[in-house]
């Protein structure tokens, strides 16, 4: 089982920047990072591969958010510039323990969430 613990929430202004940061327990394949606000369907935001050397973002993101990994830290990394108050949300680090491709492959692990506030 791994474990996985995220950090960096907080609120911010519209506009503002915030990075967040996942720390795994261990070695783990695809990682990305999902949100979810109330009311709506969790969203994945951004998936790296395991090398990073593969990475898509969802279009709402797309330029404004960045993702990034720290293989030998076995950390993940989400730096969030030009927020939107859109971007409330839960944020949720996820790993996969199998290999395949980011986008489909099963995300079985998963960190507790940490609350991104954007105001107006």
């Amino acid at each position: 089982q791994v474990r996985l613990v995220e950090s960096g929430g907080g609120s911010v202004q519209a506009g503002g920047s915030l990075r967040l940061s996942c720390v795994a327990s261990a070695y783990t394949y695809c990682m990305a990072w999902f949100r979810q606000a109330p009311g709506k369907e969790r969203e994945r935001v951004a998936h790296q591969s395991t090398t990073g050397s593969f990475t898509e973002y969802a279009d709402s993101v797309k330029g404004r958010f960045t993702i990034s990994r720290d293989i030998a830290k076995n950390s993940l990394y989400l730096q969030m510039n030009s927020l939107k108050p859109e971007d409330t949300a839960t944020y949720y680090c996820a790993a996969a323990s199998n290999m395949g491709r980011c986008a489909t492959v099963e995300y079985n692990y998963w960190g507790q969430g940490t609350q991104v506030t954007v105001s107006s």
